[in-house]
């Protein structure tokens, strides 16, 4: 899944990023409002973690600009200020949720969770495709009796492959949703990691549950 961090904290920042990466997230960065903004406009992020006081464009006015653009993509706010009259402009301008700076990662990650959760047809935090289930809270992966070991590539690419089963997902649509915009990647690097992953998911199985769709993509359906 991929992740907007609109922050002017640099150091800040590059905390959240490089947590996220190692979560399994792909992540893009935005040091003002204006930046952040013309990125969130264009690219189909599954959340976007918005700091209030930004240069530019602060964060309200980036959120109502994107609502009024009809960017329904989840918001979580950042903060310095703790009253309640902060975070009600905030929810008020189009927010989804609200963290007061200092925070604790753990924090972080769980609101992340909640707010992906609440996007889903699926309020549970187990993704279940057949006898393959995926635990976004745990990370962990497993089918029928086995548990599954992936890299944070795999786990992203599998996760999105999950929460759009029975759908044909382009090569495109990956990458798009499991790299930021610094990763360089190739249809072939798409195909090498999900080789990778048919041969964990689907090792010992008798029914296959990545499926190659001709000339499209792929799918993950059950039998």
């Amino acid at each position: 899944m991929r992740i907007l961090v609109i922050e002017d904290e640099k150091k800040l920042c590059q905390i959240m990023k490089r947590g996220l990466v190692e979560e399994g997230y792909a992540v893009d960065t935005a040091f003002d409002g204006e930046d952040g903004r013309f990125m969130a406009e264009f690219t189909p992020y599954d959340l976007i973690i918005l700091d209030v006081m930004l240069p530019k464009e602060n964060g309200i006015e980036v959120v109502q600009k994107l609502r009024l653009k009809g960017v329904k993509t989840p918001v979580l706010m950042l903060t310095a200020k703790d009253t309640v009259e902060d975070r009600v402009k905030g929810l008020d301008a189009g927010a989804d949720d609200y963290l007061v700076k200092p925070f604790a990662f753990s924090e972080l990650m769980a609101r992340i969770r909640a707010l992906l959760r609440r996007d889903s047809s699926s309020k549970s935090s187990r993704l279940v495709v057949g006898d393959l289930i995926l635990d976004t809270q745990t990370r962990e992966v497993s089918r029928g009796n086995r548990e599954i070991e992936l890299t944070n590539k795999e786990y992203a690419i599998l996760e999105y492959l999950m929460r759009h089963s029975n759908m044909v997902i382009t090569r495109t649509m990956l990458e798009e949703n499991a790299w930021d915009y610094q990763s360089e990647t190739m249809s072939n690097l798409i195909d090498v990691y999900i080789k990778k992953l048919r041969h964990k998911i689907d090792a010992d199985s008798e029914v296959s549950l990545i499926q190659t769709v001709r000339g499209a993509g792929y799918r993950l359906r059950a039998a």
